[in-house]
């Protein structure tokens, strides 16, 4: 039986691939064997003469970072023409390019922190969090150790006295996850077994989640859906996009429905106050689809939104900053993994996103 807990929220072997050319480059060629890493060759094409090795490195391999390529140029796990290059060499063109093995990290685990945790709803199989905006949801085996410390795994750790390990070692209990800057509703899992149930539901896009988001402008329509496909920035790697060049790999498929709740045009400018459900769950997937419309979600400069907000903070103000991304996570349904039951939670926005939308001319902030 589904229960309430006293924490319940105010408001809640070797594989080979054939090597394949085209126009003298290696466009990718991996395999693995059971007893060496992972390799790729690349054949450096004539018109990328000029270009740093590790910049070009980096477009070719869209799920590397351009420090984690530096890291791999380091550590001699990449060699131009058998030699091993310093990142800022300069390409003729012609050059062939080994990328033998994966970066060496010291092991980071995580451990646990007395972190207050809102839990809006528990049971002996899950629970849900109220997952406040600038909390990272867990540490990344690149960041160092000092980046393994506040993070909502550190604090599940501490609070539960288990958690699932499907995960790793770096993320136990984690299903989904939240961007740093988003707040709202996610699901922990405290067994192995929960946790695949779980992520078969996801899977599955039988989980329903819905976030409300304020984003610049007034929306051409009321309501519409983004199906897009989103893959990673090749220039700005901490980025995402919805935009191809003729030579980047196929993205992911991404959709998003999105229906107006409510406009302004104030004086700190137009806003529209969106609710958004996702089908799918690709990184940053509301905050980039939302930006390709001309729509930033207020406060994700990465995206386009304004740092500061002109006029947001009294008469006269050059503007102020929101601090975070207007996106909160502001409802989750599916089914639970052991007893079958329905399982609905919602929660409010959070007060300073009631503040802003204030701020901003909408007196009404709850959706």
């Amino acid at each position: 039986m589904l229960k309430k807990t006293a924490h319940d929220s105010k408001g809640s072997k070797f594989v080979p691939r054939s090597e394949q050319f085209t126009n003298g480059q290696a466009i990718y060629n991996s395999f693995t064997m059971t007893e060496s890493p992972h390799v790729q060759k690349f054949v450096v094409p004539v018109d990328a003469a000029g270009q740093r090795v590790d910049q070009w490195l980096t477009a070719q391999m869209p799920d590397t970072s351009r420090v984690r390529v530096q890291q791999l140029i380091e550590q001699e796990k990449v060699t131009v023409n058998s030699a091993v290059p310093k990142p800022k060499l300069k390409l003729r063109g012609g050059e062939e390019i080994i990328v033998n093995g994966q970066v060496e990290l010291p092991p980071l685990k995580a451990f646990a922190e007395d972190i207050p945790l809102d839990i809006v709803y528990e049971d002996d199989d899950l629970a849900i969090i109220n997952k406040p905006a600038g909390m990272t949801v867990h540490a990344g085996s690149s960041k160092g150790e000092y980046a393994n410390k506040g993070t909502l795994v550190n604090a599940l750790l501490y609070r539960f006295n288990r958690l699932s390990q499907v995960g790793g070692e770096l993320r136990p209990g984690i299903v989904h996850r939240l961007d740093k800057n988003t707040s709202g509703l996610m699901v922990v899992a405290k067994s192995d077994r929960v946790h695949r149930k779980l992520a078969q539901q996801f899977a599955k896009r039988e989980v329903k989640k819905t976030y409300i988001a304020l984003v610049h402008g007034r929306m051409a329509k009321m309501q519409g859906t983004i199906n897009t496909e989103i893959s990673r920035d090749p220039v700005r790697r901490q980025r995402m996009t919805t935009r191809r060049s003729s030579t980047s790999k196929p993205g992911r498929s991404a959709i998003t429905h999105w229906k107006v709740l409510r406009e302004v045009d104030g004086p700190c400018g137009k806003f529209s106050l969106v609710e958004v459900k996702i089908e799918t769950g690709r990184t940053h997937q509301i905050r980039v689809h939302l930006a390709s419309l001309g729509h930033p979600v207020a406060g994700d400069t990465v995206y386009g939104a304004p740092r500061l907000v002109p006029g947001y903070g009294g008469t006269g103000s050059k503007g102020a900053s929101l601090g975070r991304h207007f996106l909160h996570s502001s409802a989750i349904q599916f089914e639970h993994p052991m007893t079958c039951a329905p399982l609905l939670l919602e929660q409010p926005l959070p007060a300073e996103l009631n503040e802003f939308l204030r701020g901003v001319g909408i007196k009404e902030g709850s959706a």
